[in-house]
């Protein structure tokens, strides 16, 4: 698969980018930088033109493999400083997942999921931009993968009862 994306700040960009991919790009010239990953298998590339930096799109992300993976490249990522949400047990696009979020210097998201089972239910708070996280599981389910309390298990919502749901 390749990717391109319009960026406002190259340096800022590439900076973000080298320690989210944990590689450094293959390829930079004035106003344009690529990567060529293997896992995830994915190129894509970055040209500068902040007039043409668009939010149309929901996200970009990846699917993991395992469990350790997710945890690993959550680990990378927290020590980075790029992690802006963790979820799990989170039924996005009627699949429950457990996933981490990062944000781009141009505001694009990204996820990083671990694919548990498809699901009936697809939590709305996803067509949201102002909800906070819900519908988790409880924090028990959580810390045997790794993953915060995002949402005390009181808050979660129940689908068609709460306001986040």
């Amino acid at each position: 698969m390749h990717v391109s994306l319009y960026v406002s700040d190259m340096s800022k960009t590439t900076a973000f980018y080298t320690t989210f991919f944990a590689a450094a790009p293959v390829k930079v010239r004035h106003g344009y930088a690529k990567y060529v990953l293997n896992e995830p298998s994915l190129i894509i590339s970055f040209v500068e033109n902040p007039e043409r930096v668009k939010q149309n799109f929901g996200h970009l992300g990846f699917q993991v493999e395992t469990i350790a993976e997710l945890n690993a490249r959550l680990k990378q990522a927290q020590q980075s400083g790029l992690v802006t949400r963790e979820e799990s047990g989170a039924n996005c696009c009627y699949a429950t997942q457990d996933k981490f979020w990062v944000t781009d210097p141009d505001n694009v998201q990204w996820e990083v999921y671990y694919f548990h089972a498809d699901a009936e239910f697809n939590d709305p708070h996803y067509a949201l931009e102002t909800a906070p996280a819900c519908c988790m599981p409880a924090t028990e389910e959580k810390a045997e993968h790794g993953f915060k309390n995002l949402v005390a298990a009181a808050e979660c919502c129940t689908p068609g009862v709460s306001t986040c749901c």
